[in-house]
């Protein structure tokens, strides 16, 4: 079976079920007039942190509630064309040592690492979401994109705008009516938030229900940055759970360096993926997912669930 491949993690379609012509003997057998198939995107790295290409699709394993599934097609995604939205953190946490400056030298390392055939669209927050610039792949006007930020000021809504820019990713990255492949949101945060009404899990299902993955990059001074810090000023725990639910990922960084490789790293993920389809559960609600490899010494990241039935798209601030 064929499906349309959608961007990560999570779809559904409808597909018909035909039957032949011929007359059909009492007492009818009942079809199913279509199955929901869901997309499933998948990143896979072995010990050392590189990328595992030549896979196939006996080598993985798909597990939802803990029953596994059966991989009804399969994928391999190489070198293909990325489409982001970079959301820039402009509240007034920015303003504290060189926050603001770093994170635009990574927003800077992040276009750099686009191709021609690539886009992205910038936007800032703080209380509330700025729409800067939309979906380009003029480098010049991306660039010039980060020069009409709001300056850092006011409270932080870090969660409501994550939830609101993926919901516009999904909304514009579509072509087709379907989500391009490698569609995400990159996020350029110092990671605190003051007054959003969503959580980071209820931003996650948002997310997830929508197809988006999230990939933060945690702009701090090196004094706070949790890799060499035992106390930390501010716990980032919550992002890089929200980020990994949706099958992306979080970076920090408090040096030039660690802003290049983590740009590197977010769009070579997205150019270099495995896509599994599998038959969604007739169970409507919230259903919990598992990725592996057959190979136990090969590491596969993808998102965590996905939502069978029902809305797709809940509303902000509302439960899951």
């Amino acid at each position: 079976m064929t499906v349309p491949w959608l961007i990560v993690s999570v779809a559904l379609v409808a597909l018909p079920s035909h039957v032949t012509s011929g007359q059909i003997q009492d007492p009818a057998p009942k079809f199913r007039s279509s199955i929901d198939i869901v997309s499933v995107n998948a990143v896979v790295r072995d010990h050392k942190g590189r990328f595992v290409r030549g896979l196939d699709q006996q080598d993985f394993l798909i597990a939802e509630g803990g029953q596994p599934r059966s991989i009804l097609d399969f994928h391999a995604e190489t070198d293909g064309p990325v489409k982001l939205g970079l959301l820039v953190d402009a509240s007034g946490s920015m303003r504290v040592g060189r926050k603001a400056v770093d994170a635009r030298d990574a927003a800077l390392q992040i276009f750099g690492a686009l191709r021609a055939q690539d886009a992205a669209a910038v936007f800032s927050f703080d209380t509330r979401l700025d729409r800067v610039t939309d979906f380009t792949s003029d480098a010049a006007i991306l660039q010039q994109s980060l020069d009409r930020l709001n300056p850092p000021f006011g409270q932080t809504s870090l969660y409501d705008a994550i939830a609101e820019a993926a919901s516009f990713v999904a909304d514009r990255g579509r072509g087709g009516g379907k989500l391009t492949q490698r569609s995400a949101l990159v996020v350029l945060t110092d990671g605190i938030d003051t007054t959003s009404r969503n959580t980071t899990a209820q931003v996650a299902a948002i997310a997830s229900r929508i197809d988006v993955p999230v990939y933060v990059i945690a702009v701090m001074a090196p004094i706070d940055d949790p890799r060499t810090d035992e106390n930390p000023a501010f716990d980032v725990s919550g992002l890089r759970e929200l980020a990994r639910g949706t099958g992306g990922d979080m970076f920090t960084v408090s040096a030039p360096a660690h802003a290049s490789f983590a740009s590197r790293q977010i769009v070579d993920e997205l150019r270099h993926q495995y896509v599994l389809a599998f038959e969604a559960s007739t169970r409507p609600g919230w259903r919990p997912l598992e990725v592996t490899a057959r190979d136990k010494k090969l590491v596969v990241r993808a998102r965590t669930g996905y939502s069978a039935g029902g809305t797709d798209r809940p509303s902000p601030g509302g439960g899951d």
